[in-house]
């Protein structure tokens, strides 16, 4: 059993409730999507008090299981109108399930500033929160465990998302107490901030009561087993995500100068410096880390320790989504460039997604050239001070673009596109028109898949596959980096999370919570006043053929939701459709 937390921030009181079994199994993005349907979230304001938020662990949170320890958020985005879950890794969802804690929901809005504390003791207090308001994540978060102590985790809103910025996310602590590992998209730090909760502090405790420990770590080890010899986990670890950059280059859908190409460098004459091989070669002669894990136990370790000429730590982590977006879409060529302004959206925690693909419309307006370091450096200075101009780029992509009258604004659903053009990869792309979390790769990404020649219900196939192994994924907690192993042994899986909650679960049961899910998050939108058009990709994308591949993109909205209309009427057998009878047919 764990408790789930209610926590009314108009009146500073929690009423606790008691979860076992199969609710604490129904977590994450599952219990989001619920939750905001049940409560008739869909036609709320999103900066409102009545738009709740949400944190979330899995099943098995507060254990050493690997990459099983991520921590959901969500509520009613601010920035693009529906559904939001953004989850990160880091500590924070072990502290929670140390404290044997499945959750907890802020209602309503605080009359001033507060951090809220949960303890060991089962105590949850309301603090002070004028110390730390103004100040970075970096700052902030020294001055957190200097009150608090080294053992516990933070999870912070900025300085940005103190101001309602649409980027913000939601800051939690990594393994080594950075607050680095960001619930970013969809302005959900908007939404604390709204809420004015400055931050969550967790302690730390010691593993969860487990319904069969010994069966719970047997099943850590047979898992880890499994990671250790395959060998795209050992490319993750040797080059972390940054090595999709290496991937997308080649195959021309890397995000260039605002989507304008797909490819930085032709690397037959010239060294790709944006690309995982050079990164990691680089950082291990500066003695930087090349290898580390964000959650503890993780042992994909996709993370780094970005290191510069001296040795001394600039960022920690850089990733594909950054390189691609904050850094080849604004026209980088340099990772020590990439690296620093890196560190400063870290230190505001916001999305570098969203900041990126902001700053790329901001290029293509003319206000600089693309590779101007200096500029992109005074955007975060001003987004930073939350000056006039900082307030109107921190509102994001689709906002901008419409300010500065921008043709070339990568969106879909007012949220930034990933940094997959989907006139190449557009399994991805297909997968961001769909979901109802807006342009987010994370539903159902697959930068390798060869699209030439398939038509759009193999893709849609490919795509709603992707989409309910990555929602299922993230409704129990785990890391989608891990999917190769998880849903080819889920027996493993869904057994030890049997041993863990005491319940009979069959392996079907995560693909039903996966359909579940993204049934859940379509009624969602469906009640924000979404509809198809929603879905359709800008205009610029079917009419701007791509550089080198010469592709421009094929499929329209109409036509993916017939096709996904068409997937779950053959599919829909394989769902148990749980209150939502008619879904295939009629959604």
């Amino acid at each position: 059993m764990r408790r789930y937390l209610h926590i009314d921030l108009n009146e500073h009181n929690v009423r606790e409730e008691t979860l076992s079994g199969e609710q604490l199994a129904r977590a994450g993005r599952y219990h989001i999507a619920k939750t905001l349907v049940d409560m008739n979230v869909g036609p709320v304001d999103p900066l409102s008090p009545e738009n709740p938020l949400i944190f979330s662990a899995g099943a098995f949170a507060g254990s050493n299981w690997s990459n099983a320890n991520r921590t959901s958020v969500g509520c009613k985005s601010p920035l693009t109108g529906g559904i939001k879950e953004s989850n990160a890794g880091g500590s924070f969802g072990l502290a929670l399930g140390q404290l044997e804690i499945a959750g907890f929901t802020l209602l309503n809005a605080s009359d001033d500033w507060t951090v809220i504390v949960l303890r060991k003791d089962g105590s949850i207090t309301f603090e002070e929160a004028e110390p730390y308001m103004g100040k970075d994540n970096f700052e902030c978060a020294s001055l957190l465990h200097e009150k608090y102590g080294n053992k516990v985790s933070l999870a912070i809103c900025g300085p940005v998302g103190e101001y309602g910025g649409l980027i913000a996310g939601i800051a939690m602590s990594d393994t080594d107490k950075r607050p680095t590992r960001i619930a970013a998209r969809g302005g959900v730090g908007a939404v604390m901030g709204s809420k004015k909760v400055k931050a969550v502090v967790c302690e730390l405790n010691k593993m969860p009561t487990f319904k069969d420990r010994k069966k719970v770590i047997q099943g850590v080890k047979e898992y880890n087993k499994l990671l250790g010899a395959d060998d795209l986990i050992k490319a993750f670890k040797e080059y972390g995500t940054a090595m999709v950059s290496d991937l997308t280059n080649e195959t021309g859908g890397l995000p260039v100068n605002n989507f304008t190409a797909g490819r930085l460098v032709d690397t037959n004459e010239e060294t790709l410096k944006m690309g995982g091989t050079y990164i990691r070669e680089q950082n291990l002669a500066r003695g930087g880390q090349t290898a580390h894990a964000c959650m503890p136990g993780c042992m994909i370790e996709c993370s780094n320790v970005y290191a510069d000429a001296d040795g001394k730590e600039i960022a920690s982590p850089i990733e594909y989504e950054t390189l691609g977006l904050m850094g080849t879409n604004c026209g980088l060529k340099d990772p020590d460039d990439l690296a620093r302004l890196n560190n400063m959206a870290n230190a505001l925690g916001i999305d570098t997604i969203e900041t990126g693909a902001m700053m790329g419309v901001l290029l293509d307006s003319g206000l600089a050239k693309f590779g101007d370091v200096a500029f992109l450096t005074s955007v975060l200075e001003e987004i930073g001070k939350g000056s006039e101009k900082g307030k109107l780029w921190a509102q994001g992509t689709a906002r901008v673009g419409e300010h500065y009258k921008v043709a070339r604004t990568p969106t879909i659903k007012k949220q930034g596109i990933s940094a997959y053009d989907p006139r190449v990869v557009e399994v991805t792309g297909i997968s961001m028109m769909l979901t109802a979390q807006g342009a987010d790769h994370t539903t159902g990404n697959s930068p390798g898949y060869d699209c030439v020649g398939k038509d759009i219900d193999e893709l849609v196939d490919v795509s709603m596959g992707l989409q309910v192994e990555c929602a299922a994924a993230d409704s129990v907690g785990f890391c989608i980096f891990g999917g190769g192993i998880t849903n080819e042994h889920l027996d493993l899986v869904i057994g030890s999370m049997n041993s863990a909650l005491g319940t009979t679960l069959e392996p079907s049961f995560f693909h039903e919570i996966g359909c579940e899910t993204l049934q859940y998050e379509d009624e969602f939108n469906k009640a924000a006043g979404f509809t198809e058009e929603d879905d359709e990709l800008p205009e610029f994308f079917y009419k701007e053929a791509l550089w080198p591949t010469n592709r421009s993109a094929r499929f329209h909205a109409s036509e993916v939701n017939e096709a996904k209309r068409r997937w779950w009427q053959e599919n829909a057998s394989k769902s148990t459709g749980k209150s939502h009878e008619g879904y295939s047919t009629n959604n």
